[in-house]
């Protein structure tokens, strides 16, 4: 490298997403044991913009310039000793606190994948987040083939994942969406799409994987006597509320709630390729914002309606 400062998103209040802006900053500190990638993309997620408007301020904290990005997708710079060589494409997810949003990251192997054959890293920015949905429904619902599975927020970037693999999966899969993505939910291999304004009448679940975090009590009422549901979100607007109906029904030995939050490691990013690499999983991709319109990438996913990931090129 012949620079030792790179280009990054910052922001210096809570507030909208016009508090975004592309600044100049120092090259990460690479400590050992970290890869140091060159960063070529990573996707807007949800929890960002909850953390940018200020409303994770208990978790966040008062201390100002902060940045954006959890997921990377880059080429390998800087190996250590990891199993990676140069130039290697990898993806993964960098962890707190935030900061691939920039031209460089340096990010623990154990957080990285090697992306799979075929993809380029604007469509492999759209993926990372699927690994949580192989997560909510193999290991924490353990869906089986058969199953009924509703996906709630069936187009956003955790769901749009999660309806490929709960078919793949061998599942009956129920998507809902916005009435204009319901065309999209079926060609993601959904057997029902439902707009979620006019749902009329579910049925009953196995598994619900909820990506919304509102009205849990009444989806929770949807669940078969041994239905499990898995949320991945809360409600933002009543967080204390929210995770106390969690916790409380996260005890409960049938039609049960849980709540996690991600933290994939190699072997999970190892097990989103395959998917990918069987056809079983593809990317979707919203929209492609350079890093100079932060704002505006954050700006498109508070909108809403968007179909699979916004995604952000460096």
């Amino acid at each position: 490298m012949n620079s030792d400062s790179m280009r990054l998103a910052s922001y210096d209040r809570y507030g909208p997403a016009d508090v975004l802006r592309e600044v100049t900053g120092p090259l990460p500190h690479v400590r050992p044991g970290e890869v140091l990638v060159r960063v070529r993309a990573l996707s807007v997620n949800g929890g960002e913009l909850a953390m940018r408007a200020g409303r994770l301020r208990p978790f966040s904290g008062r201390r100002f310039p902060k940045q954006v990005g959890l997921d990377v997708v880059g080429d390998v710079v800087e190996p250590g000793a990891s199993r990676f060589a140069v130039g290697d494409l990898v993806w993964g997810i960098g962890g707190m606190p935030l900061s691939t949003a920039a031209e460089y990251a340096a990010v623990r192997p154990d957080r990285l994948g090697l992306v799979p054959d075929g993809l380029d890293a604007i469509q492999a920015a759209a993926l990372p987040a699927g690994t949580t949905a192989i997560t909510a429904l193999r290991d924490k619902a353990a869906l089986a083939p058969g199953e009924r599975l509703l996906v709630r927020g069936a187009t956003g970037g955790v769901g749009y994942v999660a309806v490929q693999l709960g078919k793949a999966m061998g599942a009956h899969v129920t998507g809902l969406a916005s009435a204009p993505n319901l065309d999209l939910v079926r060609e993601l291999g959904a057997d029902e799409a439902i707009d979620y304004r006019r749902p009329g009448e579910l049925g009953q679940f196995d598994v619900i994987l909820d990506t919304v975090g509102t009205d849990l009590a009444a989806f929770r009422r949807l669940l078969t006597p041994g239905g499990r549901m898995v949320a991945i979100s809360f409600d933002l607007e009543h967080p204390v509320r929210s995770f106390g109906y969690i916790a409380a029904n996260s005890m409960r030995r049938t039609r049960w709630t849980r709540f996690f939050s991600g933290d994939p490691k190699t072997p999970l990013f190892a097990e989103l390729g395959r998917w990918v690499s069987a056809g079983a999983i593809r990317p979707q991709v919203d929209r492609v914002f350079p890093l100079s319109d932060i704002a505006g990438a954050h700006r498109a996913l508070e909108n809403g309606g968007v179909r699979g990931k916004v995604v952000i090129e460096i």
